[in-house]
């Protein structure tokens, strides 16, 4: 019974990371005091995501991800989708409808290893039509290149201005 009872509550209750990468490797891990040197991206949040995402628990994941949204104040949000191994319509309309609000306050939403399952159903969809290839990664390296070089271009430009 105790068994049961914790599954549920794990079913219920996935959890959300945010990701930190540790220096020197392409490792990312959760953020943690037993690793305060891991590498964070100002600008970039890096969340993951496990588990099964459905209509049991979509509601619950999209209040963690705006709490830590909110929280960094980032202007792109990547979740890693690596560990999720089914996106149920639910939660694919949660992920269409938090990418909305992002957008609409300045902040991209950009998604990251998706399995081949999970890619179908998001490019079957409006979702895909909105991120398109440049929003959706293979990799977390490949997104942060990807962030890192654009806030290079960012800077470049800026201080063109000021001349």
């Amino acid at each position: 019974m105790v068994s049961l009872v914790a599954l549920l509550h794990q079913t219920a209750n996935p959890p959300v990371y945010v990701l930190g990468r540790k220096p020197g490797t392409d490792v990312f891990r959760p953020l943690s005091k037993e690793h305060p040197e891991d590498e964070t991206f100002p600008g970039l949040l890096l969340l993951r995501l496990e588990g099964r995402i459905f209509f049991f628990n979509a509601e619950h994941i999209a209040q963690k991800m705006e709490l830590l949204t909110g929280e960094a104040k980032p202007k792109i949000v990547a979740i890693d989708l690596s560990g999720v191994s089914d996106l149920e319509y639910t939660a694919l309309k949660m992920l269409i409808e938090g990418e909305k609000r992002h957008r609409e306050s300045g902040v991209l939403l950009w998604l990251v290893g998706l399995n081949p399952q999970v890619l179908a159903v998001v490019r079957r969809s409006s979702l895909g039509e909105t991120l398109g290839r440049e929003r959706m990664h293979f990799t977390l390296e490949v997104a942060i290149d990807k962030y890192l070089a654009s806030v290079a271009t960012d800077r470049t430009l800026s201080s063109h201005e000021l001349v």
